[in-house]
């Protein structure tokens, strides 16, 4: 049975802090686009069920069928469920291309993780179009990434390819209580650290305060992210390096990683912020629905 093209696809990225709606052409081009605050707080199904609301508001409003949804989503998508997802309590239990049928009625509904559906984009339609292989760096909630080889996004065996926010930041013998990169950079975790120093601005005013004992500190803690980049590089040997996410408007965060990989590499790659800024999961989950249409995929 072939699928229609007349008709138009949603996609939803749904992240730690905010959950991005699209409605595009096939063709990817975004007509319109919708952002609610995802409220990690009250849970899981509230999430989903706000989110659903406002997906079936979007495409009633439109008055055009919806022939294919592609989503976005922190953690590694199995069919019952998805794993490595802590930041919004529940998430794990979620089927989301089951609810958003139930919702929007019987189509394809493809399900991927934010970072790989960010490098999806950018390998069609951004800055790794004429890269390869390239690696994606999302800096947000947490810290992830993507590898993407031959225009290819790479997902590992388990999907779990570029979860590197699990990497062991410690410097001594090996312990179940060490540190992992995400309990150390990453949104949520500077936010925390920002009010426990009397900032109410969180990450952003934190890594903007220039008083010595404070900018040692969030040095550190970027080094900390340098330090898992550089080794992936030294296994990957990525052309290109793109970064995404909200702590990506820090200047000082891309700065200081840059300068990092450029001090302990002897082959540097590009290292490019995305060109879609806060929005490659959302532009990654918009491809993958048009991909489901151009396929035929029911």
């Amino acid at each position: 049975m072939s699928v229609p093209t007349s008709g138009q696809v949603l996609g939803i990225d749904f992240g730690g802090t905010k959950i991005a709606l699209a409605l595009a052409d096939p063709d990817g081009t975004i007509i319109e686009q919708v952002r609610l605050p995802t409220h990690a707080d009250d849970g899981a199904e509230r999430a989903l069920a706000r989110a659903l609301d406002a997906a079936e508001k979007l495409v009633s409003d439109s008055g055009r069928p919806v022939l294919a949804a592609g989503v976005a989503t922190p953690g590694v998508v199995r069919p019952d469920g998805i794993d490595l997802a802590p930041n919004v309590p529940g998430w794990g239990e979620l089927r989301l291309a089951d609810a958003l049928r139930a919702r929007l009625g019987d189509m394809p509904v493809p399900v991927w993780n934010d970072v790989n559906a960010a490098a999806l984009a950018e390998s069609r339609r951004g800055r790794l179009r004429d890269a390869d292989p390239g690696l994606v760096l999302g800096l947000g909630t947490g810290v992830a990434a993507a590898l993407t080889v031959g225009g290819q996004v790479v997902p590992g065996f388990h999907g779990a390819a570029g979860e590197i926010g699990y990497t062991l930041v410690g410097s001594g013998p090996l312990h179940p209580d060490e540190a992992h990169l995400e309990a150390v950079f990453g949104g949520r975790v500077l936010d925390d650290f920002a009010a426990a120093h009397g900032l109410s601005g969180g990450a952003a005013e934190l890594v903007a305060d220039t008083r010595p004992e404070l900018s040692d500190l969030v040095d550190r803690r970027i080094d900390s992210l340098a330090r898992a980049v550089v080794g992936m590089s030294l296994l990957l040997d990525p052309e290109r390096v793109v970064l995404f996410g909200g702590l990506t408007a820090s200047a000082r965060i891309v700065s200081r990683l840059t300068e990092r990989l450029r001090t302990h590499l002897v082959f540097v790659p590009d290292v490019v912020v995305s060109r879609f800024a806060h929005d490659a999961p959302l532009v990654g989950a918009v491809t993958l629905a048009g991909d489901a249409v151009a396929a035929g995929v029911r």
